[in-house]
Order: structure tokens, then C-alpha cells, then sequence
């Protein structure tokens, strides 16, 4: 479910030449802070796969809610931080 998640989130991303020096910049619209920049467009996409996945596991440590994407909800069971 996870890779189908990500699979999703990146077939949504956007690319554009950035005109002030030609690098690839790329966003997934709909998570925010997820962006990535780079020299070539193949290395934009795997950069930003890693900040996308980067953002999933910080949402999920930090029980934020994640956006549904291509019909697909990734659903966290909330952990409690009682101290043992």
C-alpha cells in the first residue's frame, strides 16, 4: 500500500526549467513543503521521491494527517507517548 501511495503521489508531481539557470524543479501539488531541485529532470524525480518519503515519515512520527492521493488514504493508527 505504501509503494502504490508514493507511486500515486509522484505520478501528481509537476516539472518546470527553472529560466534563471536551467536547473529541474519539481512539486507534488497537494503536500506540502515537498519540492525538489536539480541538474537534470531523472535527478529532480529520484530527489524528490526522497523528500516525499522523507515527509511521509515525519507526518507519521509526528501523527499528522496524510493527504489521499489517487483514491488511496494511507490510514496511521495514532500511538500514545504515555512514559513507561
Amino acid at each position: 500500500m505504501l509503494l502504490e501511495y508514493i507511486q500515486a503521489a509522484m505520478a501528481k508531481a509537476k516539472y518546470e526549467i527553472l529560466p534563471d539557470n536551467g536547473t529541474y524543479y519539481g512539486r507534488i501539488p497537494g503536500f506540502k513543503g515537498v519540492w525538489a531541485q536539480a541538474e537534470t529532470l531523472e535527478a529532480c524525480r529520484a530527489e524528490l521521491q526522497s523528500v516525499l518519503e522523507d515527509w511521509i515519515l515525519l507526518s507519521v512520527r509526528f501523527n499528522d494527517r496524510l493527504p489521499s492521493v489517487g483514491g488511496i488514504r494511507l490510514k496511521v493508527p495514532r500511538i500514545s507517548r504515555k512514559a513507561s
